[in-house]
């Protein structure tokens, strides 16, 4: 049977507040597997390594730093000097392999590479049933594109690292690496079954146009033969000028962009960064020419409700009984949100019920959607259950 168990500390000391959270997470778990870990960019987060090895030893460990806290079962877990999250799995029907690296030349080489020290780190040789990955905001996708080389088309899970201030200040890490800024790191399981409910959880409006001129597959030129700001602006009513620079990752929170997969089963949120001077748009995520877009829509109190109606989805997807929840929580939207987190608590721990479960805050979001392939996401919710 697949147990999970959940830790937490906002312990100065970042040894002792991962020694700390890693005790909690531990507790009444024989054979931990593996641990999710998800901290503070406050932290010194090596030391917080190392007082988790010290608690766990020999356990594979992995994850990145969160956008400005997590939450459990104990509610938002939050502290200007650091804070650590864990979720901790143990089951004998789970075997797992942990692996990470620092990019080399390659994005994609390097998640070959990646992939196939976690198959060897589990023991295994041939494809796991399913992953989860972290990665740097970036190159999500060339990453994955380099897993999937190896293994093929697999469930996985997860989200980019983030930071306080989208200052670049974020680190991901797993036991054996240790932290570093730039790579990727991936957890592959065998054995044991998840179940993954992606979306953003925003209205279609109908306002839709064809990108027809991007520049290095993150800056949007043109919609429409028209300058992607100037278009989106006229769509939402407001003037172009007044979404330039930062004012148009804010503005897009409740309005993001959105590409419908080929099946029509998902839309991939898009999320607009920044307004450039030219009137392109930098994008958090990849685009291809050819392709619509469409201007969603979400209030915040929408934004809020939908963090715990997902929750429900995903349980009822599940069937069965759930040993624990993985709750991947765009930092964008979490912004958005500000100081009414305390009403995203309180609708997690109500869909949860007595269900462990730990959510981070993620500068984006990886998942998938019935028979869609694997793909990424910004201002999106990732969640996952494991079977017990």
């Amino acid at each position: 049977m697949v147990k999970s168990g959940i830790g937490s500390s906002i312990l100065t000391d970042a040894r002792a507040a991962g020694a700390e959270a890693a005790a909690k997470a531990s507790k009444g778990l024989e054979k931990v597997k593996v641990a999710f870990v998800y901290s503070s960019v406050a932290y010194d987060n090596n030391a917080v390594l190392d007082g988790i090895k010290g608690a766990l030893p020999g356990v594979p460990l992995i994850g990145n730093t969160s956008f400005t806290g997590v939450i459990t079962p104990e509610g938002f877990i939050s502290n200007e000097k650091g804070f650590v999250g864990i979720l901790a799995l143990s089951g004998d029907e789970i075997a797992v392999g942990v692996a990470g690296a620092a990019k080399g030349d390659c994005a994609r080489k390097t998640g070959r590479e990646v992939a196939q020290e976690a198959i060897k780190k589990a023991g295994k040789t041939g494809a796991p049933d399913y992953f989860y990955m972290t990665a740097p905001p970036g190159e999500e996708e060339t990453f994955l594109k380099g897993i999937s080389e190896v293994i093929g088309r697999k469930p996985f899970f997860g989200g980019s690292a983030a930071d306080n201030a989208i200052a670049g200040e974020w680190v991901l890490y797993t036991d054996g690496t240790g932290t570093f800024a730039d790579g990727v790191a991936v957890a592959f399981f065998y054995g044991g079954k998840i179940t993954n409910l992606f979306t953003g959880a925003y209205r279609e409006t109908k306002d839709v146009g064809i990108i027809t001129k991007v520049r290095d597959k993150r800056v949007l030129e043109e919609i429409d033969g028209v300058p992607a700001l100037k278009k989106y602006a006229e769509w939402a009513g407001v003037d172009a000028d007044s979404l330039k620079g930062m004012n148009l990752l804010v503005h897009t929170i409740t309005s993001p962009l959105g590409i419908k997969d080929r099946l029509g089963d998902l839309i991939a949120i898009r999320h607009p960064m920044n307004g450039n001077d030219d009137y392109s748009m930098n994008i958090g995520a990849n685009l291809a020419e050819n392709t619509a877009v469409i201007r969603m829509t979400g209030s915040v109190d929408e934004l809020i409700a939908t963090a715990g109606s997902t929750l429900t989805a995903l349980k009822e997807k599940a069937g069965g009984e759930i040993a624990g929840y993985h709750l991947v929580h765009c930092g964008g939207r979490r912004a958005g949100i500000g100081d009414r987190i305390e009403e995203v608590v309180k609708v997690i721990k109500e869909a949860a019920g007595d269900t462990p479960f730990i959510m981070e805050f993620t500068f984006g979001e990886y998942g998938y959607e019935d028979d869609g392939n694997n793909t990424t996401g910004g201002l999106m919710l990732s969640y996952t259950a494991f079977a017990k």
